[in-house]
């Protein structure tokens, strides 16, 4: 997450008044960092104790505990320590109510934060006493959890607001009160010893998965985050985006879409997103022609889609690793490519936008260059970047296996080399500025002097990268090592710059560093508190849903609403996803909407025939569940965006939805089409499914904002969106003209297990009995074994079939074998089985559909000549 560089408001007839500028501010802390900021000795104490959590988390996370031989804690002592620091932090840091004093902290918030931090700690004080007696708690403990609680919620409703607390307040309600709950919301119910057990003294509610994750892998992004916008990378993304981009045709829209996909890298909350670029980037907008809404929502879109991009995706990506059960690389790889599309089609939005209103761009001072001298600078660029990715993977990668154990000092000497050449050639440009964007005269920044000022700032993440893709070390202990590279930048960037620039003083810049370092712990500390108590209050929802089986209720309810319609089941869950998502901050959103929606997906989809990666189905969850920062009434970053452009939130909201059509529309395609996710796609695959897809969501921009070289009549807009389906899912035309499966016999299932090929896949529906007794049908995907004959092939997948006439029902099953694995049991009967058929592939439908797309451009072409042949008549 990003601290928030406060900027000047707009001082046109939309300029909002002092008190929306207050708000906005309140606004911003209360979702990021706290709204209190004390005076005195409490102030001090504050930002310590914020100090504290990050160099315990520090501590924790690197190899030193082990290496000394103390300060060593199992992963439930750490969750307690974490969760009593965000519990302290919150007392102290938010204040109860709007009207409650913000500089100084009242003598109850000093109770409830000491009482609190006791509550969390509590699994840390008494972890051996604990393990004596598992599952048979005392009243001290139901007392300590039930105190606990209440004060997490407390806490939730201080630092994230009332909707959290109300889920989490209503799914315990919902465990307490299950026999008196109506029809099949009803349940046995539990007890209070139960809830406390279960929710507070173990692993499975409060200091679940979520938490842990917070403590292991989060808490170091969001520190790195911060402690690289204090260096200066921050401004410096800004300026890079403004420098390249700003003179476009509504250049300052584009670059704010780049400069928030840049910032979303490494920031975990879209509110601190728009309003961290939105103070430059919304009255730059205004200026160029932008209305005030349309500002706000181009800076909303842009930057709730931060939360998509890696690799922190607003810390989701991390819970997904330990969620979806696939390492944190490939959650990276399936995620990358939705996003970085969703960016550029966003950028094409704002052009189209642009084009409508005949908008300009931004002086530039860039020297005049002609435009095959622009795409060659740019495709300069664009070359140098993936030369630096092949040369971090594939040149680093290579020094492992030669030089063995001295390949991290080899590296370190080089890193350190390379950081002191790109200080030295920083060096030589003058220092970056922010620019007031309310001032009546903004000169763009040069192009090549912004760049290179700041290039040291990528090896940090060349760290990252290194230590993920090459090392192979885990997100958490990654992210050390880049966090120490960055503290190591901040303490020496300064004295080494000023050396070269011939006017050092070295013990004035050193004792900087170490106050931006110490400003940097401190900010990635609060930034941390929302977030951590954020995990533990969704913990609670987790706990409620693996306790009382409500997930299987809510499948229930939405096989009931739909009809058993698989499309009718994807909508309603992107619904409730999106409902669920209101209000909450996304670490938590993805919680809540993966622990109750994505075993929705799955459990019915399977029924319905839809098998798809566990991937894809939390990915689609999350998707609909930050698109509730967007959607009114609840869109918190549309109402921020709203206080720095002084236009409606409201009609921000729904800009900003208007503009995120095509992250809503994503889901649904990587559903049906999961090579958009790079699932089972070779590396060339990958490259054409990246080109046709880019061009594919192009497509259905144009078709959804109505303009692509002229206003696009009402058909033109459907065939747009047409060749858009087409060219996303080709196999759906595909499938209508010849079927992928073809039915075979249940009783010739083994037959047909040795006729098809090695690695694909068979679909089998069987009929049975679930977990709780209940019938159920359902489909497998059986991935066919190796083997020369049919007889291997069963013996391998561990299953045997006993055939009376046409049926076939499963008499065996191996314990532990790959036919269990898949869900296989004794006695399920199979109703059908459906193998793969030769076809073309389903790639050849992008033909017609290109057609398609040059026939709308043919159209318009003509209409745009004859437009212009009109206006030079008229003139």
């Amino acid at each position: 997450m990003l601290t928030i560089r406060q900027g000047k408001r707009m001082r046109d007839d939309k300029q909002p008044s002092a008190a929306a500028g207050s708000d906005l501010e309140d606004m911003v802390a209360s979702s990021d960092t706290g709204a209190r900021k004390p005076l005195g000795v409490p102030g001090k104490l504050l930002v310590s104790i914020a100090a504290a959590w990050s160099l315990f988390q520090l501590w924790i996370a690197s190899p030193l505990p082990f290496m000394l031989g103390f300060g060593v804690f199992n992963s439930t002592e750490a969750r307690s320590i974490h969760l009593a620091f965000a519990l302290f932090l919150a007392f102290m840091a938010y204040p109860a109510f709007k009207r409650s004093p913000r500089d100084r902290v009242p003598l109850l918030d000093w109770g409830l934060a000491a009482v609190a931090a006791f509550c969390g700690a509590y699994l840390f004080l008494f972890f051996g006493d604990l393990a004596q007696r598992p599952g048979r708690p005392i009243t001290q403990d139901v007392v300590v959890g039930v105190v606990g609680i209440v004060l997490l919620l407390e806490a939730a409703r201080r630092a994230l607001g009332p909707p959290l607390m109300i889920v989490a307040g209503v799914f315990i309600a919902y465990s307490l009160f299950g026999p008196y709950m109506p029809g099949i919301l009803a349940h046995r119910g539990v007890s209070l010893n139960g809830l406390i057990n279960h929710q507070w003294l173990g692993t499975q509610g409060v200091f679940g998965i979520a938490v842990g994750v917070s403590t292991s892998f989060v808490f170091l992004f969001v520190l790195f985050g911060a402690l690289l916008d204090k260096a200066g990378a921050g401004n410096y993304f800004i300026k890079v985006a403004f420098s390249l981009l700003g003179h476009f045709k509504g250049g300052p829209a584009k670059a704010a879409v780049v400069a928030s996909g840049m910032t979303g890298l490494i920031s975990g909350s879209s509110i601190a997103n728009t309003v961290t670029t939105g103070t430059f980037t919304i009255p730059m907008m205004k200026r160029v022609g932008f209305s005030s809404e349309k500002a706000g929502a181009v800076e909303v879109a842009s930057s709730v889609n931060g939360q998509i991009m890696p690799p922190v995706m607003g810390a989701a990506a991390f819970l997904m690793v330990e969620y979806v059960g696939i390492p944190y690389v490939e959650v990276i790889k399936h995620a990358f490519l939705p996003a970085i599309i969703s960016y550029i089609a966003l950028i094409y939005i704002v052009h189209l936008e642009a084009l409508k209103a005949n908008m300009t761009g931004l002086p530039s001072s860039n020297p005049a260059r002609p435009l095959i001298n622009k795409v060659l600078g740019f495709l300069t660029g664009l070359i140098l970047i993936m030369a630096l990715s092949f040369a971090v993977y594939y040149g680093l990668g290579w020094l492992k296996p030669l030089l063995g154990d001295a390949t991290p000092w080899v590296v370190a000497v080089l890193l350190a080399v390379a950081y002191v050449g790109l200080l030295k050639i920083g060096a030589g440009y003058p220092e970056l500025e922010m620019d007031d964007p309310n001032s009546k005269v903004v000169t763009l920044p040069q192009t090549r002097p912004t760049v290179m000022v700041g290039l040291h700032y990528i090896l940090p993440v060349v760290v990252l990268v290194w230590c993920l893709m090459v090392e192979r070390l885990s997100p958490g202990l990654s992210a050390f090592w880049a966090t120490v590279f960055m503290i190591f930048i901040m303490l020496t960037q300064r004295p080494i710059i000023a050396l070269f620039r011939g006017r050092s003083k070295m013990a004035a810049d050193i004792k900087e560093g170490f106050l931006d370092l110490w400003d940097g712990l401190v900010a990635g500390a609060r930034n941390m508190i929302g977030i951590g108590i954020a995990t533990a209050t969704a913990g609670i929802v987790v706990g409620a849903v693996s306790q009382t089986g409500v997930g299987l209720v809510l499948a229930d309810v939405v096989e009931v609403l739909s009809g058993g319609n698989l499309m009718m089941i994807l909508l309603l869950t992107a619904l409730l996803s999106l409902i669920l998502g209101m209000g909450l901050p996304t670490t938590a959103n993805y919680i809540v909407v993966s622990a109750l929606m994505a075993p929705v997906i799955v459990l019915l989809g399977q029924q319905n025939g839809l098998i798809v990666p566990l991937i894809a189905v939390h990915l689609f969850v999350f998707y609909f569940g930050i698109m509730a920062d967007v959607t009114p009434p609840v869109g918190l970053a549309s109402f921020a965006a709203a206080a720095v452009s002084g236009g409606d939130p409201l009609r921000t909201g729904f800009q900003a939805f208007y503009y995120s059509l095509r992250t809503a529309a994503l889901p649904f395609l990587f559903i049906f089409n999961t090579d958009l996710l790079l699932i089972d796609v070779s590396f060339l695959q990958g490259i054409v499914v990246f080109i046709i897809a880019t061009i594919a969501m192009l497509i259905f921009a144009a078709g959804t904002q109505g303009y692509m070289l002229v206003r696009s009549r009402w058909y033109e807009s459907l065939l747009l969106l047409l060749v858009a389906f087409t060219l996303f899912r080709p196999g759906y035309w595909m499938d209508r003209i010849h079927d992928p499966y073809e039915s075979v016999p249940p009783a010739q299932f083994a037959e047909a297990l040795g006729q098809v090929e090695d690695g694909s896949n068979l679909r089998v529906q069987i009929a049975g009995e679930d977990n709780f007794g209940d019938p159920m049908t359902t489909y497998i995907l059986v991935p066919v074994p190796r083997g020369d004959s049919a007889e291997e092939r069963m013996e391998r997948l561990g299953m045997e079939l006993w055939v009376d006439g046409d049926q076939a029902t499963v008499d065996f099953v191996q314990f532990g074998g790959l036919a269990q694995d898949l869900g296989f049991d004794f006695d399920q009967e199979i109703l059908e089985v459906l193998a793969p058929v030769d076809r073309w592939a389903k790639e050849w439908m992008w033909i017609p559909g290109f057609v398609l797309f040059a026939f709308v451009v043919m159209l318009q072409r003509r209409r745009r000549e004859k437009e212009r042949t009109a206006m030079a008549t008229t003139t």
